[in-house]
């Protein structure tokens, strides 16, 4: 009996160690598996692959989303969230960046305040300011809108300026756009309208291909008179811009790419030297002519 009990107590003892031992070795074994997720928000996703793999983890992008704050390409989100410990091999879901939202602003001129602002949402776009101004027609019509039609923004808010019924002594009005337009028909427009026109852009200067005059001797200058005033191609800029305040009287300045001046045929001039002149006129000096050369005098007859 005692040797059967002798047995049974060292069994036991060796089931109890190697019952310990193993949870000793698990413990060890999970512990060392155990790795810490670190931070990956504001990193690209090449360096949020880079640092995935050296903590042992499976980077895996879930999700992408437009931000205003976290340029495209880099991690929005994640989760599990930094200092979370977990085993090696986890995985480790990432939201990924598209940067700011592009939108293409709609062209709601000549709309009611209610149907602009319904297109407006309809794009998915704010309705900013509203500013009211006197001018004839219907009220509540949209006359200019800020960003322009077309305008790739990145904030979506429009801002409009209304049409307003006031009392009709005002000569205040919005200004159209003359971009694009040529000169005859942003010259037309503005007279329309009542303002006056101012011309800009580079000058080019064209002569007449007629002889210069001559004269009997010495320099002869003749200045070239600015004859007529024709701008190239279609107006470019325009100041002040489309959709700000004016008044008849007012002056637009409308730029153009070359502003060409034809010279009329230039008269001979009696100033022996040559005339300066602005940048929008021209010189022309005729070739000095060669004097003549002085007669010899006769030869003295020797005296003998």
């Amino acid at each position: 009996m005692k040797r059967f009990f002798r047995i049974a107590f060292t069994v036991t003892c060796m089931l109890a160690t190697m019952a310990i031992a193993a949870g000793i070795t698990l413990r060890l074994t999970l512990h060392l598996g155990d790795t810490v997720i670190p931070s990956f928000s504001g990193l690209t996703v090449a360096e949020a692959s880079d640092l995935a793999l050296k903590a042992g983890l499976d980077l895996s992008i879930e999700n992408q989303f437009y931000s205003t704050t976290v340029p495209a390409g880099r991690i929005l989100s994640q989760a599990p969230v930094p200092g979370a410990k977990v085993r090696k091999g986890w995985q480790v879901r990432v939201t990924e960046s598209l940067g700011p939202q592009q939108v293409t602003i709609p062209d709601v001129s000549a709309e009611t305040v209610h149907d602009a602002s319904m297109n407006l949402r309809r794009n998915q776009l704010d309705l900013g300011t509203l500013a009211h101004i006197d001018a004839p027609g219907e009220p509540d019509l949209v006359l200019a809108q800020t960003p322009p039609p077309d305008a790739g923004v990145d904030q979506p808010r429009v801002s409009l300026l209304l049409s307003s019924a006031g009392s009709g002594g005002s000569n205040a009005f919005v200004l159209p756009s003359f971009v694009g337009l040529s000169y005859g028909q942003a010259n037309r427009s503005a007279a329309g309208l009542g303002l006056k026109t101012a011309l800009l852009g580079q000058v080019t200067t064209a002569v007449p291909a007629s002889a210069p005059p001559t004269g009997t001797g010495g320099f002869h200058a003749a200045e070239a008179v600015p004859q007529s005033t024709g701008p190239i191609g279609p107006v470019i800029s325009q100041s002040p811009e489309a959709g700000h305040r004016a008044n008849k009287g007012d002056t637009i300045r409308l730029t153009f790419a070359h502003l060409v001046i034809t010279a009329a045929a230039p008269e001979p001039a009696a100033s022996p030297a040559p005339v300066s002149s602005p940048a929008a006129r021209t010189v022309i000096v005729p070739t000095q002519r060669p004097a003549a050369a002085p007669a010899k005098p006769a030869p003295v007859p020797a005296r003998h």
